[in-house]
């Protein structure tokens, strides 16, 4: 018998050809440019040096137009509150002609009585920042994790109060405040005016569910599975896990809370109870200019603060926080 030989064929693929280097006058193209999406620039483009620079002058004017259309409220007022009321009227632009006057902060502060409407102004919104969490959370935690059968339809009913008007509710919710039901108690010049109808914020609640929605359930599933009810999810998984969304839902509560006007001026006709935002156009009346933009400044340091503290969690992703090991 003859054995047969049989010779492997190796068919070799030419190899790509290398790209034209890139002469004086033929700027190179980045490489990630073929596989990223098209902006207002090609990549092409972005190799001109010309264009590139142009590009980035424009986009930091742009950013400075930004930041002095934004912060250049915040810093006159800052600057015309350590003013005189003569320079502030006259030369509403400069630095202190007449020096710094810094008596203008604790006249308001005690004078002026802002340190009572200050504290007014903080029981308002820490009672309002929660209640509003504790309906946020329970809420979104109902319709997007235990998902009973008329989930759907409370879904249905809490999204389709953000379609009628704040204003056409203003008297009945008045009428429930003046006569409560069941107690047949009234609530006017009581906080809990303002801290109970707080809560019933149908955004609040969507946005709660719409983040849990987006969480895994096999992280519900090994809870259930380890004897955990509905409470003990809340508590140890549920709200670990959605951290950043209470946090952004803590700043709107805190700040709309802050700078509402019309409900608060409306159920606490009581001038000792008001807040800042009932009774700052009150002392406009009574003070000199230089102190009432004290006032000003004073009743917009908290809020600022707050936000500049939790500003990131504006930026920050789903942020399990370690709830799912790989």
């Amino acid at each position: 018998m003859s054995d047969t030989v049989k010779d492997d064929v190796r068919v070799t693929a030419p190899a790509p050809a290398a790209p034209a280097p890139a002469g004086p006058g033929r700027p190179r193209r980045p490489a990630a440019d073929a596989g990223a999406e098209r902006g207002i620039l090609s990549g092409f483009d972005w190799g001109r040096a010309g264009t590139r620079w142009g590009m980035r002058v424009a986009q930091g004017l742009v950013l400075v137009l930004l930041a002095v259309a934004s912060l250049g409220p915040l810093l006159w007022l800052a600057r015309a509150s350590v003013s005189t009321t003569q320079d502030t009227l006259r030369t509403p632009m400069a630095f202190w002609p007449s020096g710094l006057d810094w008596a203008n902060l604790s006249t308001a502060w005690n004078q002026a009585q802002i340190s009572h409407y200050f504290t007014n102004t903080v029981w308002v919104a820490l009672g309002s920042w929660c209640v509003q969490l504790l309906i946020a959370t329970t809420g979104g935690y109902v319709l997007a994790v235990l998902r009973p059968r008329y989930a759907p339809v409370v879904t249905a009913a809490v999204l389709a109060t953000l379609f009628i008007p704040g204003v056409v509710v203003l008297v009945p919710l008045f009428l429930t405040v003046l006569d409560l039901p069941v107690v047949n108690a009234s609530l006017l010049n009581t906080y809990w005016a303002v801290w109970l109808p707080a809560g019933a914020n149908a955004f609040n609640v969507l946005l709660v569910k719409r983040f849990m929605d987006g969480l895994p359930r096999d992280v519900y599933e090994a809870a259930r599975m380890d004897g955990a009810g509905p409470f003990r999810m809340l508590w140890s998984v549920a709200l670990p896990m959605s951290k950043p969304i209470l946090g952004v839902v803590s700043i709107f509560a805190f700040l709309n809370a802050w700078k509402d006007f019309l409900w608060p001026q409306i159920v606490l006709p009581e001038p000792t109870l008001q807040p800042l935002s009932v009774r700052l156009p009150l002392i406009r009346d009574t003070v000199e200019l230089d102190v009432f933009l004290a006032a000003l400044l004073i009743s917009m340091a908290l809020p600022i603060v707050i936000f500049l503290v939790f500003q990131r969690l504006f930026l920050r992703g789903a942020g399990l926080g370690g709830a799912v090991k790989g």
